[in-house]
Parts: structure tokens; sequence; C-alpha cells
């Protein structure tokens, strides 16, 4: 079973809020929610790759995109 790590939410739009609507908002749910017990003989990533992404094993890694400042830094 392949899980979705982005969600959606849609919030209730009052009609008398003081600032603009937001319809959708989204939010990433975190792989180890998924398993609920590490298993024995999970694969692994290498010392360096482990290194790079920030977790041992592949079925825990989530990658993150930052919401902010997109582009900033990366010029």
């Amino acid at each position: 079973m392949v899980n979705k790590q982005t969600r959606d939410w849609y919030p209730f739009v009052g009609p008398f809020d003081p600032c603009p609507p937001i319809y959708v908002k989204s939010y990433y749910v975190p792989p180890n929610q998924y398993i609920p017990f590490q298993p024995m003989g999970l694969q692994q990533f290498s010392l360096q790759e482990a290194l790079r992404l920030g977790t041992l094993w592949p079925a825990l890694y989530s990658p993150y995109e930052s919401k902010c400042g997109k582009g900033a830094g990366n010029e």
C-alpha cells in the first residue's frame, strides 16, 4: 500500500472572516507514521547517502521542500 505523504485540508471559510480565505491547506505526514515497528532486515542507504539524506532507511526518507524563500540562497 502506497501512502501519499502530502494531505489536503479544507478549512471552514466564514462569511465574516477579516482575512482573504484560504480554501486548501496542505501538510506533510511523516513516513514513520506508517511503520508501527522497525522490521528486521530493512533496506539501508550507503553511509554517504544516509548522511546526505538524514536517514539510514529509505522507508523513512521524506524530501523536505521549504515553502519560505523559494530560490533564496540557490542563486
